[in-house]
């Protein structure tokens, strides 16, 4: 699979069915050059103006990867 690939694939949180938008970037342990991280951009907030947040989701919080969509099992998602 191509990270152009994964960038197609929407992200949606399965403990609370959430869509979390679709992969914006990767992050990638140089030393093994495995995919330690997926980021899904923030949603905007209209109260507040500020740059939304990207999500970053671990791995191995990564349930399925599906055709369309990647399942994860993010808990509550905190935005960093």
């Amino acid at each position: 699979m191509t990270f152009t690939d994964l960038k197609r694939k929407e992200v949606i949180n399965v403990s609370d069915g959430k869509r979390l938008g679709c992969v914006c970037d990767v992050i990638i342990e140089i030393n093994t050059c495995r995919i330690d991280a997926i980021i899904v951009p923030g949603s905007f907030n209209l109260l507040c103006l500020q740059k939304p947040k990207s999500i970053i989701i671990p791995w191995n919080k990564i349930r399925k990867l599906g055709d369309d969509v990647i399942l994860v099992d993010a808990g509550e998602v905190c935005p960093r």
